[in-house]
């Protein structure tokens, strides 16, 4: 794997989704810390990691055309500079004392606008900069790292919120948004751009969909992606009223918590990395998301942070094995001028969490957030292993 980062356009495209993943996680989590102080609400709080997601529901399918007919690094570098100007604004405001949560709500769906082009921009250029035979390891290097990121994020998070405030964290982000603009603009991939016609969006979306039916593994893969982002990882918009009214737990200890699945995901990705080559990456795929779904049902009963945190970390190795073959099992199931409108349905599938992160703060404002956490991952465990033994035995057919 180390001599991927000798090749130097995925060199900056893994360092500059490194960067760029940071400050999105380190957001998350000092934005919710800063949304549950002010207004004391798990539904609000909830509601505004949902914005952050919308635009992977809204713009996944037509990022995906877009990035056909426009330079991928151009869309890559337009996406960093909506992130920095976000950064600085949220900073000035908050240094100015009248950050309100609607503010907060429209800054991360701006910011969101970035992540909604990552799978058919960053992520695929990553892949093909490093060539057809070295893909699936390019892409578990980048899952690993990205584990790292959503490990290291919200623990940067909680830490600069509690010794800088909220202005001190976004401007953090703001300088880590600057450097990897710096990076994209080193970028040289080339491409060869299509025609856009707004009119092509629909038709392409439904040949897409057409030929995820065709294939059994992409039909798999969005519908246990949709069942994860829905049902699994809206708990994420809940970690920090979690770790506030569970364990009582300091703005630091929270990033801690939120940082623990990540964790685990990294010790699985060095895992794949070295033994990946064994794996079926289906049965790795749906047994790490049952794996995470059923350590997440059982997190918030645990007596202790520190019991929680580890059952998340163990959970979270399985993520490594959704994270990694989400992204190959699709890639290599389509022919290469279908990947982007493939990657653009994936984004969609993705950006189904938002739903999920306002039903569990509607919950929690109900029955408190580790019930809304519990049902809905065992909810998840149930769907995702009814549409696991359908993919499975329609691969034995």
């Amino acid at each position: 794997m180390i001599g991927l980062l000798r090749l130097p356009d995925y060199r900056r495209l893994w360092l500059l989704g490194a960067i760029a993943n940071v400050m999105r996680w380190l957001e998350l989590l000092a934005s919710g810390l800063y949304v549950l102080d002010l207004t004391g609400s798990a539904g609000i709080v909830a509601l505004m990691a949902a914005s952050r997601s919308l635009p992977l529901l809204l713009l996944g399918p037509i990022a995906g055309a877009i990035a056909e007919a426009v330079d991928r690094r151009r869309l890559l570098q337009l996406g960093l500079l909506a992130t920095l100007a976000n950064a600085v604004a949220m900073a000035l405001l908050a240094r100015a004392g009248v950050l309100n949560p609607w503010h907060i709500g429209i800054g991360s769906f701006v910011s969101g606008l970035l992540w909604s082009t990552e799978l058919s921009t960053r992520r695929r250029m990553l892949a093909e900069s490093a060539g057809v035979a070295a893909m699936p390891r390019a892409i578990a290097l980048d899952a690993m790292t990205n584990a790292t990121t959503r490990m290291l994020g919200p623990v940067f998070g909680g830490l600069a919120y509690q010794t800088l405030g909220l202005a001190g964290a976004f401007a953090v982000s703001a300088c880590g948004a600057l450097v990897a603009i710096v990076l994209a603009a080193r970028v040289g991939v080339r491409q060869t751009v299509q025609p856009f016609r707004l009119g092509t969006v629909t038709r392409g979306l439904a040949e897409g969909i057409a030929l995820a039916l065709a294939h059994p593994a992409v039909l798999g893969v969005l519908g246990i992606t949709v069942s994860m982002n829905m049902l699994a990882f809206s708990y994420l918009a809940l970690i920090a009223p979690i770790g506030r009214a569970l364990f009582d737990a300091s703005p630091l200890e929270v990033g801690i918590l939120a940082a623990a699945e990540p964790a685990g995901a990294l010790i699985g990705g060095l895992m794949l990395a070295r033994f990946g080559d064994r794996v079926d990456g289906a049965r790795a795929f749906l047994c790490g998301s049952l794996g995470f779904l059923a350590a997440l049902a059982a997190m918030p009963a645990m007596p202790l942070l520190a019991l929680a945190i580890l059952l998340l970390v163990v959970g979270g190795i399985g993520i490594a094995a959704f994270g990694t073959f989400q992204t190959t099992l699709v890639l290599t199931a389509v022919p290469t001028e279908a990947r982007s409108r493939m990657l653009g349905l994936v984004t969609m599938a993705i950006g189904t969490g938002p739903i999920g992160m306002m039903l569990s703060g509607a919950l929690a404002e109900r029955f408190g957030a580790g019930f809304a956490v519990s049902a809905l991952a065992l909810a998840g465990l149930v769907i995702v292993a009814v549409v696991g033994l359908l993919w499975l035995r329609g691969r034995r057919e």
